[in-house]
């Protein structure tokens, strides 16, 4: 099997990563892109002994730690908004890059300590001090009002529990795409969590797009296929959520997304 061959089947969820880390579909995929052509013009550098998925992991952070961040924003035109992008600067000034890798790396890509040490280069007895300390300085730097759009009752309530575990309000759950644009129009919310599939056999996505016509919201998508959702070929959602999901999965989620949202107030 050729090296192509084995890293396609990741490539989706590297590019969740992606769009998770820069809070943007546009700016993750430019570095999944980038990756890609590094290992095409260098191929014999792709690390060989270890699981190619980690190898492709492993190469795309040295794509990341090899670029200037704020230049690669202000270099990219104004795509996502000069406010978004000021925003996004001004709270990764207050957190060190690698916690967020490692939380991300952990808790959405489900890499061990042991392997998140090896792709971001520090000691894996640092991974757990970086991770909580990723927790602990987003969950200091954003509170907002959640609208649950899912029409699973057990899965909404257990996501009701975590936003409200993470010290967010609740602006309603909704189970079909109606009531979840009814809702929004009521009590605007400052993130949506949206399941794909609904109870009346409507689509959250037709939800999330009614919604983002009247107004903008950081959306975080929760689907059994997310490499449907990833395929870089047309505008995508840049946060999702696979199910059956880990609570820490849906908290560095809403934490991440709440990241990049200019709208978003500090907790108290």
């Amino acid at each position: 099997m050729s090296l192509g061959q084995q890293l396609a089947p990741h490539l989706p969820f590297l590019r969740r990563y992606g769009r998770a880390l820069t809070g943007s579909q546009t700016h993750g995929d430019r570095y999944v892109r980038a990756t890609l052509e590094a290992i095409v013009a260098a191929p014999a550098e792709f690390p060989r002994d270890v699981d190619p998925r980690l190898g492709l992991y492993r190469m795309f952070q040295a794509i990341w730690a090899s670029t200037n961040y704020d230049e690669t924003l202000e270099n990219s035109g104004a795509d996502e908004g000069d406010d978004h992008e000021s925003i996004a600067r001004a709270r990764l000034a207050h957190m060190t890059p690698l916690s967020r890798q490692a939380l991300l790396l952990t808790a959405m890509e489900g890499f061990t300590p042991e392997d998140t040490a090896y792709l971001i280069d520090v000691d894996a007895s640092e991974v757990d001090t970086l991770v909580a300390e990723a927790l602990s300085e987003i969950e200091k730097q954003t509170r907002s009002r959640v609208l649950i759009i899912e029409d699973e009752p057990i899965i909404a309530m257990d996501i009701e529990t975590i936003v409200r575990d993470l010290g967010h309000d609740v602006t309603g759950v909704a189970v079909t795409r109606d009531e979840a644009v009814a809702l929004a129009m009521e009590d605007r919310p400052g993130l949506v969590l949206a399941d794909i599939q609904l109870a009346d056999d409507s689509s959250g996505i037709d939800a999330v797009k009614d919604i983002l016509a009247e107004f903008e919201v950081p959306v975080i998508f929760i689907t059994a296929f997310p490499e449907r959702l990833l395929t870089g070929e047309r505008p995508e959602p840049t946060f999702l959520i696979t199910k059956p999901f880990q609570r820490s999965t849906v908290k560095a989620a809403i934490a991440q997304a709440l990241f990049f949202d200019q709208s978003t107030v500090p907790s108290a």
